[in-house]
C-alpha cells in the first residue's frame, strides 16, 4: 500500500487541517501519516487560538515517520511561523522526500489569518523550490505573485510568475467570484487549465486541504500531475455534491462521498 505524509496542523470540528487530510489520504487508498505544526481551537465559524509546537518537536515528528515507513507523497499545510517552515524544508532535504504538495495556507476560509507576515517569505524561499506542486486559492496567489487577480487572464499570469520564480508547478485554484472552479495548471512552461463546475454548497470548510489531499495521494499512487489533479477534483466534486451536513447544519461532511464511492472500493 502506497503512503503519504501530512504535516499540518489540527481542526478539532474535523473538516479542515490534518484531520480532513487522514480522512481523504484513506478515502484515496493510501496508508496516511502526519506530523501536527500546531494544535488550532478552529470550526467552521473561526479560529479561536493556535498553539504553535516547537521546531525542534516538529522534526522529530517528521524523522520518525521518515526512518520507519517513507513516504510516497508530503502534503503541506498550515504552517505559521519561520522556525517551522524552516525545520520542515531541512528534514525534507535530509530524508530526500518526493511528490511534495505544498498547500500555501494564509488565512482559514472564515477569514482569519494562519501565518504570520515574516513567515511569508520564509515559505516562498525554503518550501516553494522543494514543491512537485503548490496550490494556492487567489488571495494566497496575489500574495505569492505580487500581483492582484481580477480576471481569468490574471490567472494564467500569477501561476507563471509563482512557477517561474520558485521552480515548481502551480495549480492556481479559480472560484473566489472569477470562475466556475475552474483550476489553472503551470508547469515546465506550459499551462492547462482543469474545468469544474460550482456546487451550491455552504459546507466548504477544509477544500483546499482536501484537494490538496487528494493530489498527494494520487501522486503517491502512482499518478503523474495532471492525472491526479482531476482525480482530486472528481473527488472534492463527489464529496461537496453529496450535501450532507452534520450539527446545527454548518458542519461539512466532505468525506462521506467516498463511503459508498469509487475510491472507497479502491482502497479495498
Amino acid at each position: 500500500m502506497r503512503t503519504a505524509l501530512s504535516i499540518a496542523g489540527t481542526d478539532p470540528s474535523g473538516g479542515a487541517g490534518i484531520q480532513a487530510d487522514l480522512k481523504t489520504m484513506t478515502m484515496n487508498g493510501v496508508f496516511a501519516m502526519s506530523a501536527i505544526t500546531a494544535l488550532v481551537a478552529q470550526n467552521t465559524t473561526g479560529v479561536r487560538e493556535i498553539v504553535e509546537l516547537s521546531p525542534g518537536f516538529l522534526g522529530q515528528q517528521i524523522n520518525v515517520v521518515f526512518e520507519d515507513i517513507p513516504p510516497d507523497a508530503v502534503k503541506i499545510g498550515m504552517v505559521a511561523s519561520c522556525g517551522l517552515i524552516e525545520t520542515i524544508a531541512d528534514r525534507l532535504r535530509f530524508h530526500g522526500a518526493k511528490n511534495i504538495v505544498v498547500d500555501p495556507v494564509m488565512v482559514a476560509t472564515s477569514g482569519d489569518r494562519l501565518i504570520s507576515l515574516e513567515a511569508v517569505d520564509t515559505l516562498k524561499n525554503c518550501l516553494l523550490p522543494l514543491a512537485a506542486v503548490a496550490t494556492p486559492n487567489i488571495p494566497e496567489a496575489e500574495i505569492l505573485s505580487g500581483m492582484e487577480i481580477h480576471v481569468r487572464e490574471d490567472i494564467t499570469e500569477a501561476a507563471k510568475r509563482i512557477g517561474d520564480a520558485y521552480g515548481c508547478a502551480v495549480l492556481l485554484k479559480g472560484g473566489h467570484d472569477i470562475n466556475d472552479a475552474n483550476d489553472y495548471l503551470y508547469s515546465q512552461g506550459a499551462g492547462q487549465w482543469f474545468e469544474g463546475r460550482r456546487i451550491n454548497n455552504p459546507n466548504t470548510h477544509g477544500t483546499g486541504c482536501t484537494l490538496s489531499s487528494a493530489i498527494a495521494a494520487n501522486l503517491a499512487k502512482g499518478f503523474d500531475l495532471p492525472t491526479s489533479i482531476r482525480r482530486a477534483k472528481d473527488y472534492l466534486s463527489g464529496a461537496l455534491g453529496a450535501m450532507l451536513n452534520l450539527g446545527k447544519g454548518r458542519g461539512p461532511m466532505m468525506h462521506s462521498f467516498n463511503l459508498t464511492g469509487e475510491f472507497a472500493k479502491e482502497a479495498e
